[in-house]
């Protein structure tokens, strides 16, 4: 099993890892819109913080040797489920394979943000 850092997607901000590969699979943790240049939350709406979560995702993806077309299942969480509409639009930017999906309201998510995205992704 290896751990996988990488400086342009947020610390984890407890005792976990960004992601961990085993086999030829990645599993990341939930990103969340963090901006890695400042360590903070920028966006307050939701198309802003799923845009950061996304980019986040992407730099997670990529140190691990996969991508988003290489993406089998993701887990999203959201604050509000009436954000869905907005949150989907840019997510099916993203990913683009469409692999398989759960999404489900939660009551908070760390720093108040709005959404949360995990992946599970294959390895190049």
């Amino acid at each position: 099993m290896e751990k996988i850092y990488t400086s342009t997607a947020p610390a984890a901000i407890g005792p976990y890892s960004q992601a961990v590969v085993t086999g030829n699979l990645v599993f990341t943790s939930g990103q969340i819109a963090i901006d890695p240049a400042t360590g903070n939350v920028e966006a307050t709406d939701i198309v802003g913080q799923t845009e950061q979560v996304m980019k986040n995702l992407g730099e997670v993806l990529k140190a691990a040797g996969s991508s988003y077309e290489q993406a089998v299942k993701t887990t999203c969480f959201l604050a509000d489920m009436g954000d869905f509409a907005a949150f989907n639009e840019i997510y099916g930017n993203y990913f683009t394979g469409k692999p398989a999906r759960s999404c489900v309201a939660v009551k908070t998510l760390p720093k108040g943000v709005l959404c949360e995205v995990e992946v599970i992704a294959e390895i190049s």
